[in-house]
């Protein structure tokens, strides 16, 4: 399915909201192999973009096209945000929820969520209220959600921030066994260890538009553009 999908193309793709361009217009192609990680300061568009991309943000100028119906693509990729909702249920159930609206049954959704449950650390919290969950559980149980149904892509809207170094690293191993299973990330990101660890590929966003791009090695070795380096090296980048 992933040699399906891709490349992903943007042209001169665009967002807007009350007539303020949000991201755009941005060119970008995508392939379907490892993780790609969005960087850029604070207002830059990461989370813009990636709504885009994913088709929660309505495109108001250009294209986005993926090598297959757009129905077909979005049918096969997943989005976790950065505060993930929690729906009023208990852990099994909100880990099943995805598959119970594809029209699973109600027993194999169950066990297969308790499959991903025990696979991100909450093997030991299936009857537990979700809301009531630390941040790094709920941000588990989110991507456990999300990978539960098994997608070619996942979008990440900086699932990392604000939690502490044990639980970054716990979520970090799942994005890798994800990525190793052949998943594509598509991750935003402020933390640049993060991005070291994760990224085969970095977009780095200026201003809305994508103001570099490239092999993460060669992005964090050898940025091309003054604006990059001084991001890099932890500068005000206007």
């Amino acid at each position: 399915m992933v040699s399906e999908m891709f490349p992903l193309v943007l042209e001169g793709a665009e967002t807007t909201r009350r007539g303020r361009v949000l991201v755009g217009p941005v060119d970008l192609v995508l392939d379907g192999v490892g993780a790609c990680v969005v960087l850029g300061p604070n207002g830059a568009g990461k989370t813009s973009l990636l709504r885009l991309m994913h088709g929660t943000a309505r495109l108001t100028g250009g294209s986005v096209r993926w090598a297959c119906p757009t129905d077909t693509a979005r049918r096969a990729q997943a989005f976790v945000f950065q505060r993930p909702v929690m729906l009023r249920r208990t852990v099994r159930e909100n880990i099943a929820y995805p598959l119970r609206i594809r029209g699973v049954a109600r027993r194999e959704a169950f066990k297969r969520a308790e499959d991903w449950a025990v696979r991100v650390g909450l093997g030991g919290m299936l009857e537990r209220q979700a809301p009531g969950l630390s941040g790094g559980e709920q941000q588990k149980l989110a991507l456990a959600r999300a990978l539960i149904t098994e997608p070619d892509l996942l979008f990440l809207d900086e699932p990392c921030a604000a939690l502490d170094g044990r639980a970054m690293r716990e979520i970090e191993e799942i994005l890798q066994a994800a990525k190793a299973g052949g998943t594509r990330l598509v991750m935003a990101t402020h933390d640049f260890g993060q991005a070291r660890r994760l990224a085969d590929k970095v977009v780095f966003l200026l201003h809305g538009r994508v103001h570099e791009t490239g092999p993460a090695g060669a992005f964090f070795d050898r940025p091309d553009t003054p604006q990059a380096r001084a991001f890099i090296a932890g500068e005000i980048v206007e």
